[in-house]
């Protein structure tokens, strides 16, 4: 009886956790937009960019265009971690972490913004990798 109310309690607590990682409105945002890229769903990645990436670009197309060429690990994104989250200057950053399709590690900095429509992706920036040594 005991060993039938560990393992219920651990797939309960299990599953609370996989819940909570889920939960997270910005990195909900920027895994869906990762998504639709992998998704080939420009104008599905277009909905989480920010009103001032929206006019800086113009239209899905050209924002499109700019990530494949630009941020070639976002457009073909094969793995994702959420690092730390924080605040500079008044703006908030999430750094993630992406491997690209051909197993390449990158560090990008996504800057969030709240609207009226929800969080949504502001600016991102490609980071230097930190050098790893033996």
């Amino acid at each position: 009886m005991k060993r039938l109310l560990s393992l219920i309690l651990g797939a309960w607590v299990a599953m609370t956790a996989a819940a909570a990682q889920g939960a997270d409105p910005i990195n909900d945002v920027i895994g869906g937009q990762l998504q639709s890229f992998n998704d080939r769903d420009v104008q599905g990645a277009w909905h989480y960019a920010s009103p001032t990436i929206k006019d800086l670009f113009g239209d899905a197309r050209n924002f499109g265009v700019m990530v494949q060429r630009a941020y070639p690990m976002v457009w073909d994104n094969a793995d994702v971690r959420f690092l730390d989250r924080r605040e500079i200057a008044g703006n908030l950053w999430q750094k993630v972490m992406i491997r690209d399709a051909q197993g390449g590690l990158h560090m990008l900095d996504y800057q969030m913004i709240q609207t009226p429509d929800g969080w949504q992706i502001n600016a991102v920036q490609l980071l230097r990798a930190p050098d790893i040594g033996v």
